[in-house]
């Protein structure tokens, strides 16, 4: 073989390996592509995903200024890499005055608002606000939380459930924690206990996931802020919230239901779970997202930091430094009432009232109603039917209901399931789309 002929072959064989190469770099780079887009907050489908629900929540910041102002509206809005600085600081400053009038008064009647207060704190934290200035009836704030989870633990160790829930007894430990407080051994164990002892639920229902991540969350910052001395029933508890997190995961992706993989995202990724993980749960909330299901600002809220990579426990190190300035919000457009032909579905509404018995009604509402206007419309065709409603961060919640009130101190609310699935949003979110029967039960947790 002649040297002409070998280097030809010799550059053949070379070039069919170069061919091969970039061939496989390009599927390579396909395929990375494709596994991580849904974690990628880079794209410019995430990017206007995640600007449009920033704008929302702050078209909510400035809805009813009568109405009590949402700390964790303000948390996302801070949280968010997109600002518009005048209407956050303008929310800021009403925390600072209605919320905190509101929270002053609940403290000064001995009302239970340990979630509140945590919020309260972390919204605070968000905007860099120095805590330590903050007073309640000339008491710092954080230390008016501490009475709180003080108050929570001694119910815990009375009765083997906390003054409020597990979610809020977390979030007080979280709140504490971000903002440098020591949380003490004995609120840290109790919440360990639960979690060993499956309590971090409502009643008989599962375990929330709701709950299951804000206690990871609060437990990874103590974890995280006392590194040289992490016990192993620290470690154990981490390690099963984790599981129990991941174990939850629905096939289309979302952890729990809609509402609460944003929280279980958040915490997954701030106990060290790679975004790889959280990738299947990432895209879910994204094609919920798409679909119109994130319309309540609460929830919203929750979903916003996750999209981001984010989490409350990162508040610890938190700096407000060069940050955006360019969100600007286009003049909101008039609503239009969009009728569906008048189209009505009839609906049975039953009522088990704490001794077991039963109450049925029958109506006719037109079709996209909410539970709230399908109650309202109940009640006003006089049929021995009446209700009563308070405010939540999550919008109304029923109170009462034929004169029997649901009430915090005994453990009890009003379960509501549309065709025996418990409904997931709150009864002015929830809309009714076809025939149904709707069950409000009377069940302790």
């Amino acid at each position: 073989m002649s040297r002409k002929t070998a280097a030809a072959g010799s550059f053949d064989i070379m070039a069919c390996l170069i061919k091969k190469l970039m061939i496989f770099l390009l599927l390579s780079g396909v395929l990375s592509l494709v596994s991580s887009k849904p974690c990628d907050p880079s794209t410019p489908e995430h990017g206007a995903l995640t600007l449009s629900f920033t704008k929302k929540l702050l078209l909510h910041s400035q809805e009813d200024p009568n109405k009590l102002p949402n700390p964790s509206i303000h948390l996302a809005l801070r949280m968010a890499p997109y600002h518009n600085q005048g209407i956050e600081n303008d929310y800021l400053g009403r925390l600072k005055t209605q919320l905190h009038n509101d929270l002053q008064n609940s403290l000064s009647k001995g009302r239970p608002v340990t979630g509140l207060v945590a919020l309260y704190i972390l919204a605070l934290k968000a905007s860099c606000y120095d805590i330590s200035t903050v007073t309640f009836n000339e008491d710092h704030l954080i230390h008016h939380l501490k009475k709180q989870m003080e108050q929570e633990k001694e119910h815990i160790a009375a009765t083997k459930r906390p003054l409020t829930n597990y979610y809020q007894y977390s979030l007080g430990i979280l709140a504490q924690c971000v903002s440098g407080v020591r949380v003490s051994l004995h609120v840290r164990n109790k919440l360990i206990h639960a979690i060993d002892q499956g309590d971090l639920k409502h009643g008989n229902m599962e375990e929330s996931v709701d709950t299951l991540a804000m206690a990871g969350m609060a437990l990874q910052c103590v974890k995280e802020s006392n590194m040289e001395h992490v016990d192993a029933q620290l470690q154990q508890a981490l390690t099963t919230v984790k599981g129990k997190l991941l174990a939850s995961q629905r096939p289309d992706g979302h952890m729990g239901n809609e509402f609460s993989t944003g929280l279980a995202v958040q915490a997954l990724l701030a106990m060290g779970s790679e975004v790889s993980e959280c990738s299947q749960a990432m895209e879910a909330m994204r094609t919920s997202a798409r679909n119109g299901i994130y319309h309540n600002p609460m929830a919203i809220s929750q979903v916003l930091p996750a999209l981001h990579q984010r989490s409350y426990l990162q508040l610890k190190a938190h700096h407000c430094t060069n940050e955006d300035d360019s969100v600007i919000l286009e003049p909101k457009e008039p609503t239009v009432e969009v009728s569906d032909g008048k189209v009505s579905l009839q609906v049975e509404v039953e009522v088990v009232n704490p001794e077991g018995h039963s109450s049925q009604y029958f109506l006719d509402v037109p079709k996209g109603s909410s539970i709230l206007e399908a109650l309202e419309l109940l009640q006003q065709m006089k049929r021995k039917f009446v209700f009563e409603t308070e405010p939540s961060l999550w919008g109304s919640f029923l109170s009462v209901v034929n004169g029997v009130r649901a009430r915090q101190s005994d453990r009890s609310y009003w379960h509501i399931s549309s065709d025996g699935t418990s409904i997931n949003e709150g009864i002015s979110d929830f809309k009714i789309l076809h025939p149904q029967k709707i069950t409000i039960k009377k069940t302790r947790y």
